[in-house]
C-alpha cells in the first residue's frame, strides 16, 4: 500500500485524511516537522510527503530546504497545504518551488488521484487550488 507522511501542527488533519483515505492509502502523521526530518533522514520510506505551509516551529518551506538539503529526491515528494491565505514571502518561495501547492478545505477525488499520480511518481509540478 502506498505510503503517506502529514506534516500539519493541527492533528484532525492527518486524522481525517487517514479516515478518507485509508482503503487505498497507509496515512501517518506527525504535528512536529523536525520529527518528519529525522523519519525521513534516518531511513524511513514515504511516496508522498503533505507538508502545512504555516506551522510554529518552522514552516513548510524551511522544512523543503532542510529535506532538500539532505534527500533532494524526496523534497520532490512534497505536497504543500495550506489554509489559504500567506505572506507574499512565503508566496513568492513556494512560487519559485516545483512542488504541488494545496489549499485545505481538500477536495478529496482531486487529491486521491494526486496521489495515485505521486505513488507513479508522476506528480505534476503545477500548483492547485
Amino acid at each position: 500500500m502506498p505510503r503517506v507522511l502529514v506534516i500539519d501542527d493541527e492533528p484532525l488533519v492527518a486524522k481525517s485524511l487517514r479516515i478518507a483515505l485509508r482503503d487505498e492509502f497507509e496515512i501517518s502523521g506527525t504535528t512536529d516537522p523536525a520529527l518528519a526530518l529525522e523519519l525521513l533522514t534516518s531511513g524511513d520510506s514515504y511516496d508522498v510527503i503533505m507538508c502545512d505551509v504555516a506551522m510554529p516551529n518552522f514552516d513548510g518551506v524551511e522544512f523543503y530546504a532542510r529535506l532538500h538539503e539532505l534527500r533532494p529526491e524526496l523534497a520532490e515528494r512534497i505536497i504543500f497545504i495550506t489554509g489559504g491565505v500567506m505572506v507574499p514571502t512565503v508566496q513568492a518561495m513556494l512560487d519559485g518551488l516545483p512542488n504541488i501547492v494545496l489549499t485545505k478545505p481538500f477536495d478529496f477525488p482531486e487529491l486521491r488521484e494526486l496521489l495515485r499520480r505521486g505513488t507513479r511518481t508522476e506528480l505534476p509540478c503545477v500548483s492547485v487550488s
